[in-house]
């Protein structure tokens, strides 16, 4: 089986003691990584500090910070500030993010985001070289200050999040790895000529719904929720991607109830979309899904459902490892 990650569980409500304990739990276990997402909530950056801190061997990275979130000087200071003082442990994954969640809370107007990703990487690269900037792109550009600081890792991955054909292609050029979400098997195997062009070392990082129970039906509710959530709620990305599998009517279905019914919403995934993207059920059914994307993939990232409980969270991490 190849490498596992997963995603740490982003409750509302999450406390101190929970990130820790899920992040040791992981290191425990060896996991291969934990990785932190951001949106509108906590800071992904501070909470990587905190992992880092009291971890020792599990790596982490960004899930995923929106390319308009911040200036790339600032990313590549404080990626390179984490993967210092963690001994090269840091991996950073970025994307671009929705127009909604871009210009309502970042304030930034979402303007060419194939070319600000671009550019976005090549600056922090450039900065993680530990040379004088003279960077001029259309968007960017910096001269003259380099890091004040020599970089533990020039090369400190870098990770792209996308789903369409021309994002895939600019991962394949300038990334290190590929995070698609809510992605087939069948999906990924025909992407990996593309993402793989340009460098076939490229590491493919899908994260995967996931969450397993001795009650397969609960299981199957919360993974349900999940996806109903990102199709209703996450701009259109993931909407067309369910529609292009062939899953139109569900799709408009479940985007349609969230607002009014979301009991409705989620009955609207089908046990058919549930097999092709996710892992749910019991144990034994959860690794034989799990096996398939590990046969396409070189680290399944196990994203499980905020709304899930603790405890069972916590299960699946220990049966699934």
């Amino acid at each position: 089986m190849s490498k596992l990650g997963f995603v740490l569980p982003y409750w509302a409500d999450v406390s101190l003691d929970d990130l820790l304990h899920f992040s040791k739990l992981g290191d425990d276990l060896e996991y291969d990584s934990v990785w932190v997402p951001e949106m509108w909530g906590r800071d992904a950056f501070s909470l990587i500090s905190t992992i880092a801190s009291n971890t020792e061997k599990i790596k982490f990275g960004t899930a995923v910070i929106s390319v308009y979130s911040r200036s790339p000087a600032l990313i590549a200071q404080t990626a390179a500030t984490i993967d210092e003082y963690s001994s090269g442990r840091m991996m950073l994954g970025i994307g671009m993010s929705t127009v909604y969640l871009n210009e309502n809370w970042h304030s930034m107007k979402f303007e060419n985001p194939l070319l600000r990703t671009k550019e976005c990487v090549e600056v922090i690269k450039e900065i993680l070289k530990g040379e004088k900037l003279d960077y001029e792109g259309e968007i960017f550009s910096l001269k003259y200050f380099k890091l004040l600081f020599k970089p533990y890792r020039e090369n400190l991955p870098i990770y792209i999040a996308s789903l369409g054909p021309k994002n895939i292609k600019l991962t394949s050029e300038v990334a290190d790895g590929w995070l698609p979400f809510m992605v087939s098997n069948e999906f990924i195997n025909s992407n990996k000529q593309l993402v793989r062009s340009k460098n076939k070392d490229m590491q493919i990082a899908p994260f995967v719904p996931a969450l397993i129970s001795k009650d397969p039906d609960e299981s199957k509710h919360y993974v349900k929720e999940l996806i109903a959530f990102y199709v209703s709620s996450m701009g259109d990305y993931y909407h067309k991607q369910i529609c292009g599998y062939g899953f139109k009517k569900e799709a408009d279905d479940i985007r349609s109830y969230w607002r009014k019914d979301k009991a409705k919403a989620i009955d609207s995934v089908s046990d058919e979309i549930l097999k092709l993207i996710s892992i749910y059920g019991d144990k034994n059914s959860g690794r034989k899904m799990l096996e398939k994307f590990s046969e396409t993939s070189d680290l399944p990232i196990l994203m499980f459902p905020p709304k899930a409980p603790k405890e069972l969270i916590e299960y699946s991490m220990k049966e699934l490892i």
